[in-house]
Order: C-alpha cells, then sequence, then structure tokens
C-alpha cells in the first residue's frame, strides 16, 4: 500500500512538472508574439498636449466669450470649504485659465489645426475680459472684497505679462483702465506672511511694466522676504515654516522669477541677482524631472493636489525658457510630462459629463479637496502645459522619445549622480 501510494505522489509530481514547463513555454511564446509597444513621436504628443488643454480651458472660455461664466460654471466644493465661493470661484476659474494658457497663446498665427486652436480661444478671451471688469455684466468679477483675489488677479496679471501682445494690447482702452482700476484695488487688503507677497508683488511688477503707478513696497517686500526664505538647493520656505508639498512650483519659483525679471529692467535688482532666482529655479526644475516615477507618477504628498499637473510648473516654464541643465535633454521632459498627463487626465471623473474639471488628482475624487478649494481653483492645473509656447519645431517636441530619469535609473539604465547645488 505504501509503494503504490509513493507511485501515485511520484506520477503526480512528474505531470505537474512537465504542465509547469509547457505553461512555461506558452507564456514565452505568447510574450514574443505581442506586438511591440507604439511609441509616440513628438508630433503626436504636442497634438495630445495641445488637444487636452484645449479640452481643459474650453468650458471656461466659451463662456467668458458668451457672458454666462457665472450662469453656467458649477460650484463643487472641498469638504468643510470655508471661502464665499461666489465672491471667487470666478475669478479663480479666469486667472488660472489665462495664467497657463498664455504662452501658447503667444505664438504666431498660423493656418494648422492647432493654430486655428489658438485663435479661437483668443478671440473667445478677448471677447470675455470687458465682460469680467464691467459693472452692469453678469460676469462681472469681484476684485473689491474678500482675501482670494489677491490671488486671482495675481495669475490675471502674469498672463497678460506672459502674452502681452495677444491678451493686454489688442484690449480696448475702457476695459484697461477698468482692470488697473481693480488691480489697484487689491491694495486695500493685506496679503497673508507666505507664498502671497508674491501675488501682490506681480500685480504690482505688471503695473510697473505697463507704465502704471506701482507700490514698489510690495514688489520689494515679496523679493526680500521669498530670498530670506530659501533654505537651500532650490526650495524656498513658504513662510517662516518649511512645508513638504508643491507650492514652489504652483506659485514661488514662477513668480518669483517672473517679478525680478521687471524688476531687473526697473533697475530694482542687478543682474546677479536675478540670476540667483533663476538658478535656483533651474535647480528645482532639475529636481522635479527626478521625481517623475518610471511609471508618470508623482508623490501624493502635501496640501492643493486638485491642481494636478501644476505640481510641475516649474519644469515645464524652465523648458519654455530653454533654461534645462545641459544634462537632461529636452525631449526626456516633454515623455515624462506626457505621461503624467495621460495618468491624471484620462481617468473616468477627471472631467464631469459637461466638460468641467471636477475635484481630484486622478479623476474624481472629492475627498482629497482642500477647505479653499472650488471647481475654479482646478484651472491652475494648464501651468503644466507652459512648454507648448515653445514652436513645434523646437528640439522639445521634434527631439526622439527618450526616457526620463527614473525610467532610466529603475530600468538599469545609464543614469548621472545627483548633487545638491550651493546657490
Amino acid at each position: 500500500m505504501k509503494n503504490h501510494s509513493n507511485k501515485i505522489i511520484f506520477s503526480f509530481c512528474l505531470v505537474s512538472f512537465f504542465a509547469i514547463i509547457a505553461f512555461d513555454s506558452i507564456a514565452q511564446k505568447k510574450t514574443i508574439q505581442q506586438p511591440a509597444t507604439i511609441v509616440n513621436t513628438g508630433f503626436q504628443d504636442r497634438t495630445y498636449w495641445s488637444s487636452l488643454l484645449y479640452k481643459i480651458v474650453y468650458p471656461v472660455v466659451h463662456n467668458m466669450a458668451e457672458g454666462t461664466l457665472q450662469k453656467n460654471m458649477p460650484l463643487e466644493k472641498g469638504p468643510n470649504y470655508g471661502l464665499n465661493v461666489t465672491k471667487v470661484t470666478y475669478m479663480e476659474a479666469v486667472g488660472r485659465t489665462l495664467v497657463g494658457l498664455a504662452p501658447w497663446l503667444s505664438l504666431p498665427t498660423d493656418s494648422t489645426a492647432e493654430g486655428k486652436l489658438r485663435i479661437e480661444l483668443q478671440g473667445a478671451i478677448l471677447k470675455g475680459l470687458p465682460n469680467i471688469v464691467n459693472p452692469n455684466h453678469p460676469d462681472f468679477l469681484n476684485f473689491r472684497t474678500e482675501q482670494q483675489p489677491i490671488v486671482d488677479a495675481a495669475f490675471i496679471a502674469q498672463a497678460f505679462l506672459r502674452a502681452p501682445a495677444q491678451l493686454w494690447d489688442p484690449l480696448d482702452s475702457v476695459t484697461k483702465k477698468r482692470l488697473i482700476a481693480e488691480f489697484k484695488s487689491l491694495r486695500t487688503r493685506k496679503a497673508f506672511y507666505n507664498n502671497w507677497l508674491l501675488f501682490s508683488g506681480i500685480t504690482e511688477a505688471f503695473l510697473l511694466k505697463i507704465g502704471e503707478q506701482a507700490d514698489p513696497l510690495r514688489i520689494d517686500i515679496a523679493y526680500r522676504k521669498m530670498k530670506e526664505w530659501y533654505v537651500g538647493d532650490g526650495y524656498y520656505k513658504d513662510g517662516d515654516l518649511f512645508a513638504m508639498d508643491y507650492y514652489n512650483a504652483f506659485v514661488i519659483h514662477s513668480m518669483m522669477v517672473d517679478m525680478t525679471a521687471i524688476m531687473l529692467e526697473k533697475q530694482m535688482v542687478s543682474k546677479k541677482e536675478y540670476d540667483e532666482a533663476l538658478n535656483r529655479m533651474v535647480r528645482f526644475a532639475e529636481l522635479q524631472e527626478r521625481m517623475i516615477s518610471p511609471e508618470g507618477t508623482y508623490p501624493v504628498i502635501g496640501r492643493s493636489l486638485t491642481y494636478r499637473v501644476a505640481a510641475f510648473q516649474t519644469l515645464a516654464q524652465v523648458s519654455l525658457m530653454e533654461k534645462l541643465p545641459k544634462k537632461i535633454i529636452p525631449a526626456q521632459v516633454r515623455c515624462a510630462m506626457t505621461k503624467m498627463m495621460h495618468n491624471l487626465f484620462d481617468i473616468k471623473g477627471t472631467f464631469s459629463n459637461d466638460g468641467w474639471l471636477q475635484l481630484g488628482l486622478a479623476g474624481h475624487q472629492p475627498e482629497i479637496a482642500d477647505t479653499y478649494t472650488s471647481t475654479g481653483s482646478l484651472y491652475l492645473c494648464t501651468t503644466g502645459f507652459l512648454a507648448l509656447g515653445l514652436p513645434a519645431d523646437n528640439i522639445f517636441w521634434t527631439g526622439p522619445t527618450t526616457d526620463w530619469t527614473s525610467k532610466k535609473a529603475w530600468s538599469g539604465q545609464p543614469v548621472l549622480k545627483d548633487y545638491k547645488v550651493e546657490y
């Protein structure tokens, strides 16, 4: 009986062994027979970026043009939302849409499919901007009460700085005067003592740029406090305490460099001081490129995660300025950010049935929103698309598909070491 049992066990093991070999062989054949991965070209990536950005901004821009923004925009709010939503969310949508769109709109007009999108969006924006400062229009925006307009008026001002010939110069004189008056009305409120100082600073810098009476003290305080809050290796504190979040990208580096450029032009700082701010921004962008995982994701840390790809505005802006470190190939940034955008925006629930952005990071996740986050807040994601301001024949777009740093590192490819910087 014992020998019989052993024979049965041996036979079972033998059958299992050959079954495993056969299964492995079939699996290998299936693997070999799978089609090769389709590799997108830079042209395809650019087409995806431009069509996606158009999809994101269309509801805001279209309703601006039609004078129906406040009528049609949904008012989704984060848990325990603490602001007066109807007083702030519409300006959030306008300012945050324009500030990311501006570099793309600043490209020369052309008759390509993409060029036609730009012409359409620019025309709609120029039609809608007079409405937001017309007291008799339903889309008149609130600049004069609440704290939040300090933030989003600054994004409007920064958009004018990024595309003056397309967004500011064509406006009629009445609209310009009204916008200037609204920007100056913000002086009745004090910015919080953190990254908000830069909002006051960039708005006043815009006024300085166009020859209007500006408050140089607000500009100078923003500049000096940010220098004081620099902690090293490309990072600023957000006020007296350091915060491990994405505000260096959402606001700080971008506005610091754009503001300091105007200060340099007006001889308020030296070239050395401007270069210092720029070099710190470049270092932070270098770190950002390394933060994108091989799968095109990034750490889910800190507040304001619903701003999505705006968390990489610095990397996008340094790419736009063509200031990437030599060890970073522009195409690897393009490929990394394209993969990231697919992960963020191709997920069901990111957009409502009517095309508006919904609260969340990847899809509809209202629980991740902050107490100050509403529908209008979400449109800061446009700042992740700044590299669209580079023409289609730029190496950023024409370079061949290239793996980014973490993808190289985690697949055994050669990768350069990283070191802190001393500036």
